[in-house]
């Protein structure tokens, strides 16, 4: 199989896993889950042995659907930054798929099915926005992904689940199309077309304000990617299951919201032209206030997913960071940092839902002494927070260090202080929840019932285990990951 027939193929893969989820339905959840879990694993072997090779060897795998109208198609081209949003989305799916079979279980969960095939849809919307060989294309999957977990995020049917999928839909779905179908016909009628090509499409296309406020429409229409004021959609969809928010934070969602910005600012405006013009340079400033903001919210959120939403939402503004500092450093730092963070904030989520599956806490001041009781799974949390904080050896600091280079490069001082300042944050609101679970004294438990005596579910804890030794992976194996984005900058 050639590897423009894969790139397809792994398209397509998931949509077809997600038509076999369906009909096996709620009575064969055995095979159902078989199912699912066959279709991720030969979507990992797809995209990492027949497609990564291709990729390491310079090669861009082509494969287009159709022509729309002259020079826009559906059409999808694999470059390096596509290739590791599409490891980090089908290599997550896979142990995010074990987790959830644990907590779905383990809480009994309504609508099962639904919840699987939705997620495989997602991630067939997370390969379609890899893979895009062009913005329109990126454009369709984009949607795709936000139609295919509202219902995830609506999964429980209450109310308090209702309202935050209307902010969900309503912010996503609004700023896609007021803004970043605004700025796809715009590009469009610029350069008369909208193809990702390396150095970009717009020198000499657009020029003066006009590339700063085009930079503006793509960056806030890709809601995504959580940007301030366009980030309330995701603290409110932590209503939403455990393996959902791991989904949104690590796997999908907000990755391909930080994925568009960082491929736009390369293959669209090009960095050498807002290097010279200076059109990123408010950019900066909006990622730095969202960066600070969000680390100082999360310090004052006693319920953990609403601390660790908030904590995504800082961490992604550091590829958004790295994007507008438009230079080498910041493109390899912040590309890196999809990879890293992924690991790092998947295993913090899974950790998460583990507390709530084995001891049925949510409250970070209700977890005293907790992590004695629940070892792997506050130790798990430790790695996970080191890594976001960006400690060697693990992976975050890798990422961490290429965008404190970039802000070098660019002799920005102050975004190098930002970025020390969040640091800090990060330890602040990550290393209690570990002080308190291992330190505290435990809670005297007030009932003699099975809820009262915490246990770690082996399929809720063996994920955090795996995605925490990741962590450490990825610190002694970035240099493979460095190779690989090398590829995006053209020197």
């Amino acid at each position: 199989m050639s590897a423009s027939s894969a790139a397809a193929l792994a398209v397509l893969w998931p949509l077809l896993g997600a038509v076999c989820v369906a009909l096996l339905g709620e009575k064969r959840r055995n095979l159902r889950e078989a199912a699912t879990l066959v279709t991720a694993s030969s979507l990992l072997v797809l995209v990492a042995t027949v497609i990564l090779p291709e990729v390491q060897a310079g090669e861009r795998p082509r494969f287009e659907l159709l022509e729309v109208l002259p020079g826009l198609a559906l059409a999808f081209e694999v470059e390096p930054l596509g290739m590791l949003f599409a490891l980090v989305a089908s290599s997550l799916w896979i142990i995010t798929t074990v987790f959830a079979i644990g907590y779905l279980r383990g809480h009994d969960e309504q609508h099962q099915t639904r919840f699987f095939v939705c997620f495989a849809l997602a991630i067939a919307g997370a390969l379609g926005v890899a893979f895009a060989a062009n913005v329109f294309t990126l454009f369709v999957f984009y949607e795709a992904i936000t139609l295919s977990t509202y219902p995830l995020v609506t999964h429980h049917g209450t109310e308090s689940a209702k309202r935050a999928g209307r902010v969900y839909l309503g912010i996503l779905m609004g700023t896609s199309i007021a803004f970043l179908l605004l700025a796809m016909v715009w590009t469009y009628f610029a350069a008369g077309t909208t193809d990702f090509r390396p150095g970009g499409i717009l020198a000499g296309k657009v020029e003066g304000s006009a590339l700063a406020v085009l930079l503006g429409l793509y960056a806030f229409g890709t809601a995504k990617a959580a940007l301030m004021p366009f980030h309330r959609w995701l603290p409110a969809a932590m209503v939403a299951p455990t393996p959902v928010s791991a989904l949104l934070h690590a796997v999908a969602v907000v990755k391909a919201g930080v994925f568009t910005v960082m491929k736009i600012v390369v293959y669209i405006f090009g960095i050498d032209l807002l290097q010279t013009t200076g059109a990123s340079t408010w950019l900066t400033w909006v990622a730095a206030f969202t960066l600070l903001s969000a680390s100082t919210v999360a310090l004052t959120r006693n319920n953990l997913k609403a601390r660790l939403a908030y904590s995504t939402i800082s961490q992604l503004s550091y590829i958004v960071l790295g994007a507008a500092l438009a230079n080498t450093w910041g493109v390899i730092g912040g590309s890196m940092h999809i990879a890293m963070h992924a690991v790092g904030k998947i295993t913090l989520f899974f950790c998460a839902g583990a507390i709530y599956v084995g001891a049925h806490k949510t409250e970070i001041s209700d977890m005293r002494g907790l992590g004695r009781q629940m070892p792997f799974t506050f130790g798990a949390f430790l790695v996970g927070s080191l890594s976001v904080i960006g400690v060697p050896p693990l992976g975050g600091s890798w990422s961490k260090w290429y965008l404190a280079l970039s802000t070098a490069e660019a002799d920005h001082l102050v975004m190098m202080a930002v970025l020390m300042i969040s640091s800090l944050l990060s330890i602040g609101y990550l290393m209690p929840v570990v002080g308190r679970g291992f330190f505290a004294t435990p809670e005297k438990a007030e009932t003699t019932d099975h809820h009262s005596t915490p246990r770690e579910p082996w399929l809720c804890v063996l994920p955090p285990v795996v995605t925490a030794v990741g962590c450490i992976a990825l610190f002694f194996f970035a240099e493979s990951i460095y190779q690989l984005l090398n590829g995006i900058i053209l020197r």
